[in-house]
């Protein structure tokens, strides 16, 4: 697996929202947020193509605002 600057850029980004969002799901003992931090934090590794890394991390992103448990 080859990763270009943006790769690393976008997966850098996303991962330190996923750390936020992990760290205040833990804190508050909130499941969504938890996961998506989790969600955030490891999907970068595996998808390759910078579009569809962009797309997925604003999507899970902004998940948290949208649904409430």
């Amino acid at each position: 697996m080859k990763m270009n600057t943006t790769q690393l850029l976008l997966g850098l980004i996303f991962s330190c929202i996923g750390l936020g969002y992990f760290l205040y799901g833990k804190k508050q003992k909130v499941i969504v947020p938890l996961i998506c931090g989790l969600v955030l934090m490891i999907f970068p590794y595996f998808v390759e193509n910078i579009t569809l890394l962009s797309v997925i991390g604003v999507l899970v992103s902004i998940l948290p605002y949208f649904i409430r448990l």
